[in-house]
């Protein structure tokens, strides 16, 4: 899409016709991967680092919530099971 684009000087509203996405769609994917095209399309296993260590630490709360859940449950169960 970007070499129609770019290199061959094919217009963003044709190319938006031709392949059927919005021609505003299109223009931010244009502008995306020549910012950065190495991290213009994250997805599909092309995440961005910062992405990347959001969901890690995501998945670290909540391995965390759960532990902390099952022992505030076992903490009540010996509390009632001493008196």
């Amino acid at each position: 899409m970007t070499p129609l684009i770019r290199e061959r000087g094919v217009s963003v509203g044709q190319t938006s016709r031709d392949i059927d996405v919005h021609e505003n769609v299109l223009r931010k994917w244009v502008k995306e991967f020549g910012s950065d095209p190495k991290q213009a399309f994250p997805g599909r296993g092309q995440q961005k680092p910062e992405q990347v260590e959001i969901d890690r630490l995501r998945r670290e709360v909540a391995k965390l919530k759960a532990e902390r859940d099952i022992l505030k449950k076992a903490a009540a169960y010996f509390a009632r099971e001493s008196t």
